[in-house]
């Protein structure tokens, strides 16, 4: 059977709401391993810390996939997402974060194929609600494997890794296991 535009579709919109939650999964597993104090460490002053970042990816989903999808009105403060040095507790920012990606999975589930090639405005650019998707789930992952480097570098050998192996093919592979 030839798939058709429609079945196409639905599929890039799980694709895209599998990486989301693949991405705040991990997350999730490295800020579980860190203390708060690890949350807001910076490898070098003018450099983010793994709060910032999700303080960050929270903006950024909002602005270019929930606005930028829905067409409704952005209201990101995107200097603040950097700026921020409040040392706010792990569980807030996890929360922060967590929201915003179950409303932008939400936002993707709702989305028809008809929306995909909508023009938007999305800060300062022009582009379409398909390349907003693609982008924006591009930027997410990202910046996970960002987290996922600062977490490791600041546990050492105290990381627990996240993969485990349950096939041949896999085990091959688990020695850049994350």
């Amino acid at each position: 059977m030839t798939p058709t535009p429609t079945d196409i579709a639905h599929e890039f919109i799980s694709a895209n709401r599998h990486a989301l939650s693949e991405g705040m999964r991990k997350i999730t597993h490295c800020v579980d391993q860190l203390s708060g104090n690890q949350l807001w460490w910076r490898p070098k002053p003018d450099m983010n810390s793994i709060a910032n970042l999700m303080l960050h990816l929270s903006g950024n989903l909002r602005q270019w996939l929930i606005a930028g999808a829905t067409g409704n009105k952005d209201t990101r403060n995107r200097p603040m997402e950097f700026a921020d040095r409040s040392n706010r507790p792990k569980s807030e920012i996890l929360d922060i974060l967590a929201k915003v990606v179950s409303e932008a999975d939400k936002t993707l589930a709702n989305l028809k194929p008809d929306q995909f090639l909508s023009q938007r405005r999305i800060q300062g650019y022009e582009t379409t609600v398909l390349s907003a998707i693609t982008d924006t789930i591009t930027h997410f992952r990202g910046h996970v494997q960002e987290i996922i480097h600062m977490t490791r570098t600041q546990l050492g050998e105290k990381y627990r890794f996240d993969f485990v192996p349950n096939s041949p093919e896999q085990q091959s592979a688990a020695g850049s296991a994350i």
